[in-house]
């Protein structure tokens, strides 16, 4: 295997809340117990969500914590020709799609695996007489090829049918914003990602990212999905459910609190640690001899 490589890429829709900073030691852990490096990329593709300033405190609460990237950080939304060239790859693959949100869901074809309703194929062979395109969809293809298997780190073994489990699938949206699954494909390719370390919320798309990994002859990185945190009702804790962002000042005490939350939260005990320094050093020790780097 190459060099590793790993990402942490939080979105700036807000500061950084106990979840998000649990993803960002995870994949610091991994990316520093293989001695491998870690990129720093802000997912802001979708410009509308984006909160002024929110990236720059992330920036900052990271490197109060300790946890220094290598190399320049990368934004999404100054990647958008990118995208559009690699786009343009998938020629015979992707199709103009002129259904609405409503039309998708009133179509009654049963719920995808991640929640949303599965798409009809409506525009599967063109749009319909007097219908203009709206968004850009990705087709899956059928019968076994359709079988999507991989072994996640964490997670193992893992199968999904994007046929009868996804459908055919939005690359970019109606706003205009490249979708996720095309924008993180491509971003991880450039970047030379060799491992991926995010929330098991996210694992449902790997499926999705793998087939187009393919169709663009990207080579297919290594995935782990750890567990997400979640509130009190039982949901994934975010900016959406009331998530608090973290906040600590410039009390070493503070910041090492902080960290041995969630690495308490990763199965790690490091509550010996006084310092950041000290933290840095028992964690990647534990995280390395848990996971054989």
């Amino acid at each position: 295997m190459n060099a590793y490589i790993g990402r942490f890429a939080p979105s700036p829709s807000g500061a950084l809340h106990a979840g998000s900073l649990i993803a960002a030691v995870a994949s610091y852990l991994d990316a520093k117990a293989h001695h491998g490096q870690w990129l720093l990329r802000i997912e802001d593709v979708d410009e509308t969500r984006t909160v002024p300033s929110a990236d720059s405190a992330i920036l900052h609460l990271l490197a109060q914590l300790g946890m220094q990237w290598d190399g320049e950080v990368v934004w999404q939304s100054q990647r958008k020709a990118l995208y559009e060239t690699e786009y343009a790859r998938l020629a015979g693959h992707t199709y103009a799609c002129a259904c609405s949100r409503r039309e998708i869901a009133d179509s009654n074809t049963g719920i995808a695996q991640d929640g949303a309703p599965l798409y009809a194929g409506t525009c599967r062979a063109g749009l319909p007489s007097g219908r203009v395109g709206r968004s850009l969809r990705l087709r899956v293809p059928e019968g076994a090829a359709a079988i999507i298997q991989f072994t996640d780190r964490w997670q193992g073994s893992q199968q999904q049918n994007l046929q009868t489990q996804v459908g055919d699938f939005v690359l970019k949206r109606v706003e205009g914003f490249w979708a996720y699954q095309m924008a993180v494909v491509v971003d991880d390719a450039m970047q030379g990602v060799t491992d991926v370390v995010r929330g098991v919320d996210l694992i449902d798309s790997t499926a999705r990212q793998i087939y187009l990994q393919s169709l663009l002859g990207y080579r297919q990185p290594r995935y782990m999905h750890f567990p997400v945190l979640a509130n009190e009702a039982g949901e994934k804790l975010s900016k959406q459910t009331g998530a608090q962002a973290v906040a600590v000042g410039e009390s070493e005490q503070a910041k090492v609190r902080a960290l041995q939350q969630a690495a308490a939260f990763l199965s790690l005990d490091c509550l010996a640690a006084t310092s950041v320094a000290q933290f840095w050093q028992m964690a990647t020790v534990q995280w390395a001899a848990r996971w054989g780097c």
